[in-house]
């Protein structure tokens, strides 16, 4: 502990001794939690740098930057899921940077090889079950919820979900399009009802006996768990989580990330706040404060997602989400995905 310690502070040292050339960053967020407040005032308080904050969806914020050209603000743009990311590189958005700092805390797979955007923190896309209905026991991969017991029994949000999306994509990986796509066609046969509102809205449905089984994003059930609200907390009780695939290739997680601008007027500074991301501080925010899983190692997860286990991760890299992301939406496509 002393040690993580003395690595925070010997951190916060060094981006303040290199700050006072830019005192703002101009940041172009697509993601949209309460704990990203403190990870700008943490980066104010570690640097002395202002950020003004421009918000988004990731499509806004790509398409912005690109209108704005070589005269763009934006000197960070940050976003969920890989495919966003590999999105934004596509067109342009990034530009490489290198930092010793970032290459040695976050792993390989979790960002982009030539150094375009980084990770900082995951979250797991699992299988969430009526406790009251369905046994651990009976649930295995990802694959197996295109088989037909699950019939009538499958909550999934729509083809449109880049998270979703990627899911799709890192089956491509795993076993080529053709598979991929009768994978899908049985996800869309097993559906309890057409798709429909968020992660949320698919946990609520089978705590209200819709359906069975969900697949969500980690953070969206740790969220019902822990929240102060007696009816949402009554929906994360009827629920357990279960991680897919750990006798083989392990559980498919995401992103959430950031990278430098193309054209960003404080790059020093930018550089220094994907640094700051990657902080202890920084990271134990994005673990309690939004319940994702930390992407350096040595941070522990929130306590809610400890009280459900460890489990094995599928090593994929992630960009890779991206690259298959134009297949993964002509698959889902020609299974009848809404």
């Amino acid at each position: 502990m002393q040690r993580k310690g003395m690595l925070g502070l010997a951190f916060g040292l060094a981006l303040v001794a290199g700050s006072a050339a830019a005192q703002e960053l101009n940041v172009y967020s697509a993601r949209h939690y309460p704990s990203d407040e403190q990870l700008f005032a943490g980066f104010t308080k570690a640097t002395g740098i202002k950020i003004n904050l421009i918000e988004g969806s990731a499509e806004q914020l790509v398409e912005r930057i690109k209108r704005e050209g070589k005269s763009s603000p934006a000197d960070v743009l940050v976003t969920v899921d890989a495919g966003n990311l590999w999105r934004a590189q596509q067109a342009g958005v990034f530009q490489p940077v290198k930092s010793e700092q970032l290459e040695k805390l976050i792993p390989a797979n979790l960002r982009e090889p030539a150094g375009h955007w980084f990770g900082f923190a995951t979250r797991a896309r699992v299988i969430v079950y009526d406790k009251a209905k369905v046994k651990p026991e009976q649930l295995s991969t990802y694959e197996d919820l295109a088989d037909p017991k699950w019939k009538g029994q499958v909550l999934i949000r729509s083809s449109g979900n880049i998270y979703n999306q990627s899911l799709l994509a890192s089956l491509i990986a795993a076993h080529g399009p053709e598979k991929a796509e009768a994978w899908a066609k049985g996800i869309v046969a097993n559906m309890a009802r057409p798709p429909q509102g968020g992660d949320t809205d698919q946990l609520k449905a089978v705590a209200a006996g819709e359906g069975t089984i969900a697949v969500s994003n980690t953070y969206y059930l740790a969220r019902l768990a822990s929240s102060s609200k007696p009816e949402e907390k009554a929906v994360a009780d009827k629920l357990g989580v279960f991680f897919p695939n750990q006798n083989d290739r392990g559980t498919h997680v995401n992103i959430s990330g950031a990278g430098v601008a193309a054209n960003a007027p404080n790059k020093d500074a930018a550089v220094k706040f994907l640094e700051y991301m990657a902080s202890p501080e920084a990271q134990r925010i994005f673990a309690d404060a939004n319940n994702e899983f930390p992407a350096v190692a040595g941070v522990e997860p929130a306590a809610v997602l400890k009280g459900w286990g460890s489990f094995k991760v599928d090593p994929i890299a992630v960009a890779k989400y991206g690259e298959n992301n134009p297949e993964a939406v002509k698959v889902m496509d020609r299974a009848g995905w809404k």
